[in-house]
């Protein structure tokens, strides 16, 4: 597949988890099953920029670590087929959506989970594309189960295991 991941910083020091998300994204999409060429926007930010988009968004008045904001609603679990989505015109790709990523929420929240910064970005960026591929944790119950099971086989596939400590 020819996915196509965009990536926009407004942080110094993204470079390295940009190639890290230019990696990720493409095996989730891959571990998904989506069998068509598609783009996915990402902005990585600081806690004030996630902050920012999170209240203009959702109203919700504090940062947070990743948001997810799919272009279409997609049965989580199952292969997305070209009928489910629409391509653009122009680029021939399915924009599946966008992600917003503090870096900074996330290096602070891989050290303290004991696993590292990049760790917690892939981890942040697996659970955003599952999102956008409809997966959902609201329940608590037997949908947060379902999806982090498949966030953990996707890392363990992509030799990233929780008990990873890299910085």
């Amino acid at each position: 597949m020819n996915h196509q991941i965009i990536i926009e910083s407004e942080t110094e020091g993204a470079e390295e988890y940009a190639a890290l998300l230019q990696r990720v994204i493409p095996a989730v999409l891959e571990a998904e099953g989506v069998a068509f060429d598609c783009e996915v926007d990402v902005l990585l930010t600081d806690d004030a920029g996630i902050h920012a988009i999170n209240l203009q968004q959702r109203g919700v008045d504090r940062p947070t670590d990743v948001l997810s904001f799919p272009m279409f609603e997609l049965a989580p679990g199952t292969p997305p087929a070209l009928e489910d989505v629409e391509a653009d015109p122009g680029s021939g790709l399915v924009p599946l959506g966008d992600m917003v990523l503090s870096l900074e929420r996330a290096k602070a929240q891989g050290e303290e989970y004991g696993h590292g910064a990049r760790r917690e970005t892939a981890y942040l960026a697996v659970h955003s594309v599952l999102h956008l591929l409809g997966y959902d944790h609201l329940d608590e119950g037997e949908q947060k189960r379902r999806m982090r099971a498949r966030e953990e086989t996707i890392l363990g596939a992509l030799g990233i295991p929780r008990e990873t400590a890299e910085g």
